[in-house]
């Protein structure tokens, strides 16, 4: 993800998180964290082929050797195409890259769409944080994957399915 990604990246973020969407500042505010040596986050966008559209997009941040999935969205007529796959693969890459033992996760506990594209990628959940979905107040599901040269090498199947966690 770039800079010139953000607006198509908030028009999306709207469409699938209307109430909840995060804003162009908290965008660059994490954009400006991915690049250079010190870099601690991983950005990254899917376009539609051909067309050019932005069809989704996701973030990991790392700290130590833990990192957290901040954000993974595809656009509704991409679900089922496997497109939320191909994202959280390429967030394993860069928290393989990063060095990190243990990638955390939060998910809405009424998206069980999202629920088990986590789990078919070895995700487990480890807890609740009550409320942490606002206005709503719905809970968060806290999942938890510990990195293995299994799933680092090659963490998804080609399986199809889909999630805006």
């Amino acid at each position: 993800m770039r800079w010139w990604d953000i607006a198509p990246v908030l028009e999306l973020e709207h469409e699938l998180f209307p109430e909840d969407a995060w804003s162009a500042g908290m965008f660059w505010s994490e954009l400006a964290h991915a690049r250079g040596p010190q870099a601690t986050r991983r950005y990254v966008v899917a376009e539609a082929p051909g067309t050019g559209r932005l069809v989704g997009y996701a973030g990991l941040a790392a700290a130590g050797d833990l990192a957290d999935v901040q954000t993974i969205a595809a656009a509704r007529d991409q679900w089922g195409t496997g497109l939320g796959a191909r994202l959280l693969t390429e967030l394993l890459r860069a928290a393989t890259a990063f060095e990190c033992a243990e990638v955390l996760l939060e998910v809405r506990v009424d998206n069980a769409r999202a629920q088990k594209l986590y789990e078919r990628f070895g995700f487990e959940p480890i807890g609740f944080r009550r409320g942490y979905y606002q206005p709503g107040n719905v809970d968060a599901l806290v999942m938890r994957l510990t990195m293995t040269p299994e799933n680092t090498d090659n963490p998804e199947s080609s399986e199809s399915s889909e999630s805006n966690g």
